[in-house]
């Protein structure tokens, strides 16, 4: 089971964040949570680790939807 999207871009690391974090917005999402992993492997394991982020995204509307949805089934 995929419950992620994956795309490769040819920009520099930061900049692929800020293009996907802009156009995401522009359909409606924001993002609620952002995880380095890159950051993370070096605080608490040593390690040396590519750029890797994993973005955590919401559309408000879609997620009100659902969350109505669930409460009904309840």
């Amino acid at each position: 089971m995929r419950y992620y999207f994956s795309k490769n871009l040819d920009m520099p690391f930061a900049a692929a964040i800020e293009h996907v974090t802009k156009k995401l917005a522009g359909k409606g999402f924001g993002i609620l949570t952002r995880i380095d992993i890159q950051h993370t492997m070096k605080v608490k394991l040593g390690v040396d680790f590519k750029p890797y982020m994993i973005l955590g995204a919401c559309n408000p509307h879609f997620a009100w939807r659902a969350l109505q949805e669930l409460i009904s089934e309840l």
